[in-house]
């Protein structure tokens, strides 16, 4: 059977660290949930103002949060079901998400985590012939990385 895409699968486990590098955000824990469709963002202060999008990644609890104001002209918005079975109007981006060695331009929904263990939830959509997730393990992708670059020195 022919795969679309020839490119090896990564393993990566069930929680891992990863960059949003046109964000400016990085090594940020993420949940990896094969069972959500799409991806999503903490985000808080979440605004459409003169056909521009607004939003600050993060919120003021969390350690990694800076007051640093995002903007987008270029998003749209979509239904989305929550882990709750509720459905919410989110604000849909595009951008690249690194995970281990792999940069994949993604999207990605913004939306209030601030309740939720992880900022960041990764949805198959992002994972599909991509990766390979192995739930026995956690934050792997980035040893995968360092180790691959070892070998590729000697």
């Amino acid at each position: 059977m022919a795969t679309k895409n020839k490119r090896a699968k990564n393993i990566i486990g069930s929680k891992e660290y990863i960059d949003f590098p046109e964000l400016g955000l990085m090594n940020i824990a993420a949940k990896i949930d094969t069972g959500a469709f799409s991806t999503a963002l903490h985000c808080h202060d979440i605004h459409e103002q003169n056909g521009l999008l607004y939003f600050k990644l993060l919120d003021p609890t969390h350690p990694e949060y800076n007051e640093q104001q995002q903007v987008f002209k270029s998003f749209s918005q979509k239904e989305i079901k929550n882990s709750f079975g509720e459905s919410e109007l989110r604000y849909i981006i595009k951008t690249k998400v690194r995970v281990g060695r792999r940069t994949i331009k993604s999207v990605i929904s913004l939306t209030n985590r601030g309740t939720m263990r992880y900022p960041v939830l990764v949805g198959r959509r992002l994972l599909k012939n991509r990766f390979i997730v192995d739930v026995s393990k956690e934050f792997i992708a980035q040893l995968n990385k360092k180790l691959k670059k070892k070998k590729t020195n000697k």
